[in-house]
């Protein structure tokens, strides 16, 4: 091999070291990011950084509950889209032109002792005491801008294990797909996203949950939100009300239909 085949396989092999050593310090600084903010441990699946196209995706990112709860994940994302302004990054601000955050189940526990998952949060334990999220964390989340989020949160759950071995669930589909512009807070993030989860369930008063005292944290992001598909309500899946919706779909059907061929000709 003559010296300039040498000097192109090394580039190549220092180019592939960097790009593999890149995505592995990023999943790092993400997981103890998130763990700052949040207070709980996260778990990711896959990253990968692009360079030329300035992306980061993000696989299987799992929000883990303390070791007291029976059920490991709080918060299921299969997938995260963040699209990043390098030079701002460099010049030491999270700048983040658009991320999108699809949550597939956000999954709210009590255990046996009565304990709630959500209360782990640094963000509810801040709620909690009065006091901001940044003065309860043992660190200093950095500077940050999102100009546009969109969440998109498919199911929410609510497990209680304080009655017996077996926990009594309840699950609610609330299809939620919303859209944010200009959050420069990370906590307020994630106390929006807990806020949106719960809004359109029952769990709050389940579990005596202060869902208002919460809210009162994320007016910022609320007052720039911008609805785009969301459902009114949140629909519980249990067998008696998905029979009972059946029915009188099934009723309004044959309304229909029996007026249709009692009159084809006054129709409208």
């Amino acid at each position: 091999m003559n010296k300039y085949a040498k000097i192109a396989a090394a580039v190549v092999i220092i180019i592939f070291v960097a790009a593999f050593a890149k995505d592995a310090i990023i999943k790092v600084s993400v997981e103890k990011g998130v763990e700052l903010v949040t207070g709980l441990k996260l778990s990711v699946g896959g990253l990968h950084v692009g360079i030329i196209k300035p992306v980061v995706s993000i696989k299987n990112l799992k929000l883990l509950n303390p070791p007291s709860f029976p059920d490991r994940t709080m918060v299921n994302m299969p997938e995260i889209y963040v699209k990043y302004d390098l030079p701002a990054i460099v010049g030491g601000t999270i700048h983040l032109p658009e991320v999108r955050l699809a949550l597939k189940e956000f999954v709210v526990v009590k255990n046996s002792k009565g304990e709630l998952n959500l209360d782990a949060l640094r963000t509810v334990q801040a709620q909690k005491k009065g006091a901001s999220p940044s003065q309860d964390s043992p660190g200093k989340a950095p500077a940050i801008k999102i100009d546009s989020l969109r969440l998109s949160i498919g199911k929410v759950i609510y497990k209680d294990y304080s009655k017996s071995v077996a926990p009594d669930v309840k699950e609610f589909n609330i299809n939620l797909n919303e859209s944010y512009s200009d959050i420069d807070d990370p906590y307020e993030l994630a106390s929006l996203i807990v806020v949106k989860a719960l809004m359109n369930t029952s769990i709050a008063s389940l579990a005596n949950f202060d869902l208002r005292g919460l809210q009162g944290t994320v007016g910022g992001a609320l007052q720039h939100a911008q609805k785009m598909a969301s459902t009114a309500q949140a629909t519980i899946t249990n067998t008696h009300k998905g029979v009972k919706q059946a029915v009188d779909a099934a009723g309004k059907a044959a309304d229909t239909v029996k007026n249709i061929f009692s009159d084809p000709f006054n129709q409208d």
